[in-house]
């Protein structure tokens, strides 16, 4: 079968490979939606080390092409959405409940692009089908339900780490998909005032459209002195880091107040260094929480999530900025994430 990914490191293009083998509660997916996504073009780009012959991508929906003897779930031709991290439910680690990504060490349960190939394939596999693979509602849209997978999850995930409560007042660094959803999860959660940090005019206008109070410029000076002129001196609650460069998080820090959270779902460098001053910190003493998590695993949570699209709760699909047909565009909808237009938002490519 033909897929798309990285022979090595900057070296990316069509790879040819055997169709995958389905164990016994395993599944084998012929993908009808993808969407590439920064964190393929990131490992494409070394961000997350060395890796060869890799097919990229870890954002599907598609058609169940085969099943193992032992799943029960689902049959041939079911239409699934598949979760990007699908953890091993027999493992130890997801006992130690976080968000069970981390099955059998840090990001275990993130098998595509780590230890297996993606699902910018003819075909690819997943791991336990029963419990890692989620039903599409009939009422739900197929290019919905893909924007649940990482982009949706990862951003509430955002916001549930943050503890969100009704009437506080948040910040959403980053309006990238995930900083969208992080703004619509902050909404959902009852925040009375949400600061939007970006600069993309569409991407802007979507996070309005989220739930977002108002749109800050990194341009205009300092994050953390904005938002402490925007609250008098008091600065926010809550703050969701979805986007950024290193020195983002002293600036959520300092413009969190005591008692308050940073929440951080934004995938930094393998060779960054995040440095933090104490006094921003409170000496140490300030009761500010700083969170970093993986977007969580499995169907369940998939589900939930489908149900929220299903009862017009949200339309994630006003993310979708850019739609590709066929297999063969997946390359031109690659490049458009890495080299991020003006107007990109999330591009996807039906494999029609």
């Amino acid at each position: 079968m033909r897929g798309f990914g990285m022979h090595s490191i900057n070296d990316l293009g069509w790879i040819e490979k055997d169709r995958p083998a389905c164990g016994p509660l395993d599944a084998i997916i012929r993908p009808t939606i993808i969407a590439p996504c920064s964190s393929d073009t990131h490992v494409g780009h070394g961000g997350s080390g060395p890796k060869t012959d890799l097919i990229l991508g870890h954002e599907a929906v598609g058609i169940v092409d085969e099943v193992g003897a032992g799943v029960t779930r689902f049959k041939v031709g079911d239409l699934v959405a598949v979760p990007c991290v699908t953890p091993n439910w027999l493992s130890r680690g997801v006992q130690n409940y976080r968000s069970f990504s981390h099955d059998r060490g840090m990001f275990g349960s993130f098998k595509f692009l780590g230890e297996k190939d993606g699902v910018m394939a003819e075909y690819f596999h997943v791991n336990q089908a029963d419990p890692n693979l989620a039903h599409i509602p009939e009422g739900v849209a197929p290019e919905a339900a893909l924007m649940t997978v990482d982009m949706m999850s990862t951003g509430f995930h955002g916001a549930e780490l943050a503890e969100i409560e009704i009437g506080e007042k948040v910040v959403v660094i980053g309006i990238g998909p995930v900083g969208l959803m992080a703004i619509a999860g902050a909404a959902l959660s009852g925040a009375s005032q949400i600061f939007a940090v970006g600069t993309r005019p569409k991407a802007a206008e979507v996070a309005l459209a989220y739930g977002a109070s108002q749109i800050i410029s990194y341009k205009d000076g300092p994050l953390d002195a904005q938002v402490l002129e925007a609250t008098g001196g008091k600065g926010v609650h809550k703050v969701v880091v979805a986007g950024g460069g290193t020195q983002t998080l002293a600036e959520a820090v300092r413009m969190t107040r005591p008692n308050g959270i940073v929440s951080n779902v934004n995938f930094l460098d393998i060779s960054d260094q995040i440095t933090l001053a104490a006094l921003d910190w409170g000496l140490g003493m300030a009761d500010k929480d700083i969170r970093g998590s993986f977007c969580p695993g499995g169907g369940k949570r998939i589900q939930r999530l489908l149900n929220m699209i299903e009862y017009g709760r949200i339309d994630p699909t006003k993310m979708i900025s850019h739609r590709f047909h066929g297999f063969d565009a997946i390359p031109e909808a690659f490049k458009l994430m890495d080299t991020k237009a003006p107007d990109l938002i999330k591009p996807i490519v039906y494999l029609d």
